[in-house]
């Protein structure tokens, strides 16, 4: 390139600037776009692939979640069948005695309910839309204070549709009296709120 005129070599001198400007120029222009297009084109891609893959877990599991779904709706209408019904006040005395009986706590644990007082109307409150309506009951009873426990917690846990609140525990009507009333065992008084079965 020495024994070339300064005019050619100035000129292939451009040249080669000039096409390695061209080169750069079409590097950021279109292949580094096209790079960037095509990495974005291949996290769409797999971001699709995801979403086929779920759609095809969810429907090979359609089976499933139907049975599933058959079960429970099973489960809560054997549930809403339990629920308070017709004369709400006759259910609650019925529900509660079966239950003491069912579960011995008036031989065994001598859990007495004697009272029970009729059904007031009150809000759910839970959520938006709640499909049940409620009543409350207030029951006053005698018991020990370990069975009274016992008690509360096999009652709520066998009927889910059922809420203690306000409990009440009163000792001083356990003194020792001609009528020969135990000084160990406890009074109660309780509110018990029944979702009623939306169907009848």
């Amino acid at each position: 390139m020495k024994k070339l005129p300064k005019q050619k070599r100035d000129r292939i001198l451009l040249v080669i600037l000039g096409t390695l400007t061209c080169v750069v120029a079409l590097w950021y222009g279109i292949i580094s776009f096209q790079k960037s297009s095509l990495q974005t084109i291949a996290k769409a891609i797999t971001e699709q692939q995801i979403k086929v893959g779920n759609a095809q877990r969810l429907v090979s599991s359609a089976n499933q979640i139907q049975t599933d779904l058959e079960v429970v709706n099973q489960r809560l209408k054997a549930i809403e069948n339990e629920m308070a019904s017709g004369d709400k006040y006759s259910w609650i005395i019925q529900t509660i005695n079966q239950f003491l009986v069912r579960n011995h706590y008036r031989e065994t644990h001598k859990v007495d309910i004697p009272q029970f007082s009729r059904e007031q109307p009150v809000q759910v409150g839970m959520f938006v839309d709640f499909p049940y309506q409620a009543v409350s009951f207030t029951i006053r009873g005698t018991a020990y204070f370990h069975d009274f426990g016992k008690f509360l917690a096999d009652f709520e846990n066998t009927f889910p549709f059922l809420r203690v609140q306000n409990i009440d525990l009163d000792t001083s009507s356990g003194t020792a009296s001609p009528q020969g009333r135990d000084p160990e065992k406890l009074a109660f008084k309780m509110e018990i709120v029944a979702l009623v079965n939306p169907g009848r």
